[in-house]
């Protein structure tokens, strides 16, 4: 797929250059290189020294995490404005993921030394990047106390209004997660297994807090749904 000239219009949305100036944003994509994405298509591969930094202009991509034993872990979902493998550039490392297309869309990047240069003559993206890595890192802190101190139920319904707030399309009779989402790939974001998702999704199925397609997830009963998360009483449901 042959690269094709991105618009400066499309960073406006990416929180790491926010508060840029018009002309900033103009030299901030010339050093940039665009492309389209297919669904299936491996954007970079987890150990891979982490060359460039990464942002969605649209479409969905899936971070994965292997273990040692082959475990595998799905860390995230990013979406249309987001940035992805940029704090790996940023440390020097390795990617510590493998980023998966999900949908077709549109991606962007950056070479690190790219980067690292309209960082030196905006320190503006500096600022911003510290705070990504921030807002990250307490994902990540929270996602660790979720595995490590709730119910498996409580997990499950945490991760599925993640995937709303980053995701959701109101349509009728509820919230669908507009990207495909397998009951494995649920298992994978919680930390267990295939049986126990398709266990508490059925249920909660019956009780109406949700439905399920192929790979596709709607919430019909959002405020049920929250309830499980927050481990509150349950909403009676509708007659």
């Amino acid at each position: 797929m042959s690269p094709f000239a991105p618009d400066p219009d499309v960073l406006r949305g990416l929180r790491l250059f926010a508060g840029l100036d018009a002309a900033a944003l103009a030299e901030t994509v010339r050093s940039a290189h665009t492309k389209r994405v297919e669904k299936g298509a491996t954007i970079f591969s987890q150990g891979e020294p982490a060359s460039l930094c990464h942002a969605l202009i649209d479409g969905r991509v899936k971070i994965v995490q292997t273990g040692a034993d082959g475990q595998q872990m799905v860390v995230r979902y990013i979406g249309p404005g987001e940035m992805f493998g940029t704090a790996a550039v940023f440390a020097g490392g390795v990617y510590p993921a493998d980023a998966l297309a999900v949908a077709d869309g549109v991606a962007i990047h950056w070479s690190a030394a790219a980067m690292g240069e309209l960082m030196e003559r905006h320190p503006r993206i500096a600022m911003n990047a510290l705070d990504i890595v921030g807002r990250r890192l307490q994902e990540v802190q929270n996602r660790l106390r979720e595995v490590s101190t709730e119910r498996v139920e409580r997990r499950v319904a945490h991760a599925l209004l993640r995937l709303v707030r980053q995701a959701g399309r109101r349509v009728e009779g509820g919230v669908e997660i507009d990207f495909p989402l397998s009951r494995q790939d649920i298992a994978e974001m919680t930390g267990t297994t295939l049986h126990t998702v398709s266990r508490i999704l059925s249920g909660w199925e019956t009780q109406g807090i949700v439905e399920g397609g192929r790979q596709q997830v709607t919430i019909r009963r959002p405020h049920a749904l929250v309830a499980i998360a927050e481990d509150l009483p349950r909403p009676t449901p509708p007659a």
